[in-house]
């Protein structure tokens, strides 16, 4: 019967054809893991996946050549710290005020336009270590089934941190939003709810397990450098991810939460500010990544220098970090510590995540160094094999930038061609 069907389909034009490899050309490429680039640029593509690169390759008859002049090829990048299911508004009480007056399909509904944003900015996939109400796991499905446009996901339910703490609700009133929160919220106060919290939010589609260490900066009524989890609930926690094969990330600003967070074995700390040499000597004998955010802190800079207000103790945390997170940043580059690309979206507007890339090499890193951060260096951090390098059986995730970023880191900002899975999203030819 089903052949009978699609015979009369067939017959009638409605037949499905597969479309033809295409062939991608530009000036020059980045692999995603080389010192260099290769000069001139060629990815050949058929279907969703990489089938050859460079000069070498074999071209298919019947392909679609694209030929994007003097440009970059390089792999779909990838920011391992973001935020989409919550939306950058500069007033603050505004936006207290929004996510208590939206309903969750509306919050839902606002995330769909920063997952393009993050799309169209080159960004093919991210981890996103924050959200509330299972949006994240909603949004990751809904652009695996094709139903949206947005990088893969890799979300983590609830981020996992202390009562009082940077992950809880804090600054109401007591019982303003009913019961008190726990661990299937993502509050725990003992080793044993560390479990469960990890537990509950792999049950619910966690595909990575993301905690609180210390305080953070725009918590209303924690300290940021403080610790907010102790040692044996860090490595509860851990272990209970890995046991179930999940990698872990750990919020922390201050030296003695992240260095409990590096004993216990966790994957990558996410900002660092206030890493100390200790801390840095320990991840670099670990093989533990740091994903500096930097972007945030610069972002939160800018609007405090022009007047955007931020409550006074949130400010004053912010101008902290600001103050440490660059020489830290530097000392870990200089130090070798692995470093992965992480931004902290929704801290600032979606879509501007290449400023990243600007800030690192404002701060010392190497142009190609910054490249690999969001390519090969994060496809080791997420634990993903199939993409982060152009090679072929790679997915079919490329992007394209005007020019040669190595020379002009800026033009990371201005990705002018965008592939995922075969499918192109964006293209100025």
């Amino acid at each position: 019967m089903r052949l009978l069907i699609v015979s009369l389909l067939a017959s009638l034009g409605w037949a499905q054809t597969t479309p033809p490899p295409i062939v991608l050309k530009a000036a020059r490429m980045f692999d995603g893991h080389s010192s260099t680039l290769t000069t001139p640029g060629l990815v050949v593509v058929a279907g969703n996946k990489i089938i050859g690169i460079g000069s070498g390759a074999s071209i298919p008859s019947g392909a679609q050549i694209i030929d994007l002049g003097n440009s970059t090829l390089l792999p779909g990048f990838m920011d391992a710290h973001t935020h989409l299911s919550y939306n950058f508004e500069a007033d603050w009480n505004k936006d207290e005020l929004n996510r208590l007056k939206k309903s969750v399909p509306e919050l839902t509904l606002d995330a769909v336009g920063n997952l393009r944003a993050t799309l169209l900015a080159g960004f093919t996939s991210v981890r996103d270590v924050g959200s509330q109400h299972f949006m994240d796991v909603g949004l990751r499905n809904a652009v695996r089934d094709g139903k949206i446009d947005g990088p893969r996901m890799m979300v983590s339910v609830h981020a996992i941190g202390a009562t009082g703490g940077h992950c809880d609700e804090t600054g109401f009133r007591y019982n303003v939003f009913g019961r008190e929160l726990g661990p299937e919220d993502g509050v725990i106060n003992s080793a044993d709810e560390a479990r469960k919290a990890v537990r509950f939010n792999i049950k619910y589609g966690a595909d990575i397990i993301k905690t609180c260490a210390t305080g953070g900066v725009l918590s209303a009524t924690d300290d940021v450098d403080t610790p907010q989890l102790t040692q044996e609930e860090l490595n509860a926690l851990v272990e209970e991810a890995h046991a179930l094969h999940r990698k872990t990330a750990a919020h922390a600003h201050g030296a003695t939460g992240a260095k409990r967070a590096i004993r216990a074995g966790i994957d990558s700390i996410e900002h660092g500010s206030f890493l100390d040499d200790e801390g840095l000597d320990m991840m670099k004998e670990r093989g533990t990544f740091l994903v500096p955010t930097l972007t945030a802190p610069w972002w939160i800079g800018y609007q405090l220098e022009h007047g955007v207000y931020y409550p006074p103790l949130i400010a004053a945390k912010a101008r902290a970090a600001i103050a440490s997170i660059d020489q830290m940043f530097q000392k870990a580059v200089a130090k070798g510590v692995n470093i992965g690309f992480g931004t902290d979206a929704a801290v600032y507007p979606h879509g501007r995540n290449a400023q990243e890339f600007v800030l690192m090499v404002q701060n010392g890193m190497k142009p190609i160094d910054a490249l690999k951060t969001a390519t090969s260096a994060n496809a080791r951090l997420l634990g993903v094999s199939d993409r982060g390098t152009l090679e072929a059986g790679k997915l079919a995730d490329v992007i394209a930038v005007p020019g040669d970023p190595t020379a002009d880191i800026t033009a990371t900002k201005h990705v002018s061609f965008v592939m995922k899975d075969g499918v192109i999203y964006k293209s100025s030819r």
